[in-house]
């Protein structure tokens, strides 16, 4: 490729484009034949629609229109005709695509026909929550830790509830069956340019756990996104099925997202004042946000078990707390997440707290009382209902249709009687 190219590969899979030349002339050199361009709904469950490689130059001029009526997560609008805008930033190339016309990716932003952002479209606006957070000489870095179990299919090619091995925590091949597909899906990974510290086998049966570096906040779930996807393919592909939901096993470890957040501005001086304002503001909304950290009915079944924390309250040692902090490093862990949420408001809402909390100066002590978490999906709902915190960052339309579906999933989910049955049988929402 010349010098003077702008496209700098950091992996065959994955490059960054800075004008639509280079990227038409990179899909050329690629032999890319099929675009995907990928989008979430307000509840975090990835969308796409493919086109040709050919019109991947008026899809950057002009969008791709789709209409959203039929998709539950859009709010089901009268202006249904929306456009999608792909970021030439996140251009990526699926590995796991046949490597003779090969499968490219983008995120798309998501306007209305006349350019209007959609209300809905919860990765722009977390993107331009981080620009605010740029101007103002912020560095806010995300890492997370994400848990998901791995289960054997039967004959029919249908899920069960059988783990594909019953190996404990840190256990090593062969008792661990899991390795050779975490290593498919980090090399998968490694090809998207995203980078992990580390996997290993979680303490429940089938259970596994990557943890990625710190990133930016709309790369960090942007990456989590990109991740799901990769292991429920390379799951599929190796014939067993990965399930992201929060407590598939009731006798067993629920599956977590935990969420550490890091001041990396912060100066030396200030690190331990930073880490303990961020602390407080978190502690101070959580039970407001819950329903967006914990958006299923099954979510509440993990919470309080396996050490799964339920108690609102904050320490440096102790693994059962809520938050743990570090200070010397102006990094707090938030622990309640799950995998079911949607990664673009959970990072909004842990930020916007974050930040909330260093401008107020809030010391954790005053929110270290030992209350703890909605018991339930309902309770979450109407603690979130009273949140005029949230509804600072989240515009009313998303807000009232978010937990209009969250009422409509917790009645669903009372009349079944068996909130466990229900995950297991539907996984539903698919996470």
């Amino acid at each position: 490729m010349p010098e003077s190219s702008n496209i700098c590969m950091t992996e065959s899979s994955k490059m960054e484009a800075k004008t639509r030349e280079d990227i038409i002339r990179y899909m050329k050199d690629q032999d890319v034949r099929f675009v995907r361009l990928a989008f979430c709904d307000i509840f975090g469950q990835l969308k796409n629609v493919t086109i040709s490689a050919s019109f991947i130059g008026k899809a950057l001029e002009r969008g791709v229109g789709f209409n959203a009526a039929a998709i539950r997560g859009f709010m089901n609008i009268e202006e249904s005709d929306l456009i999608l805008v792909p970021d030439p930033e996140t251009l990526t190339i699926l590995p796991w695509r046949p490597a003779d016309g090969k499968v490219a990716r983008f995120f798309c932003s998501i306007q209305h026909s006349d350019g209007r952002p959609f209300e809905g479209d919860v990765r722009t606006m977390l993107k331009e929550y981080e620009k605010s957070l740029i101007a103002s000489k912020t560095d806010l870095q995300v890492r997370t830790e994400c848990e998901f179990y791995l289960f054997k299919r039967d004959a029919d090619g249908n899920p069960t509830d059988e783990p594909m091995d019953r190996a404990s925590y840190f256990e090593v091949a062969p008792i661990d069956r899991g390795e050779n597909i975490r290593r498919e899906i980090c090399l998968a990974m490694e090809q998207m340019g995203i980078q992990y510290v580390a996997s290993h086998h979680e303490k429940g049966p089938g259970q596994n756990e990557i943890r990625f570096v710190p990133a930016s906040l709309t790369k960090a779930a942007d990456q989590l996104i990109t991740f799901k996807d990769i292991v429920k393919v390379t799951a599929d592909r190796m014939g067993l099925f990965a399930s992201f939901l929060p407590k598939p096993l009731f006798n067993e470890n629920g599956s977590g997202l935990s969420i550490s957040l890091t001041m990396e501005s912060a100066k030396a001086a200030e690190r331990k004042k930073v880490s303990r304002q961020m602390t407080g503001g978190i502690l101070r909304r959580i039970e407001e946000i819950t329903i967006f950290l914990n958006p299923i009915a099954n979510s509440y079944e993990r919470i309080g078990t396996f050490e799964a924390p339920c108690a609102v309250n904050y320490g440096l040692e102790n693994r059962n707390v809520l938050i743990k902090a570090h200070p010397e490093a102006a990094r707090i862990k938030v622990k309640s997440a799950d995998p079911s949420c949607n990664p673009y408001l959970a990072c909004l809402l842990l930020a916007g707290a974050a930040m909330e909390g260093i401008r107020d100066k809030v010391n954790p002590d005053d929110f270290n009382t030992g209350r703890e978490l909605p018991d339930t999906m309902n309770d979450a709902i109407k603690c979130a209902e009273k949140s005029d915190f949230a509804k600072t960052l989240i515009p009313d339309i998303l807000f009232e249709k978010f937990l209009q579906a969250k009422r409509d999933d917790w009645m669903e989910s009372s009349l079944s009687g068996d909130p466990m049955l229900k995950a297991k049988n539907m996984e539903f929402p698919v996470t």
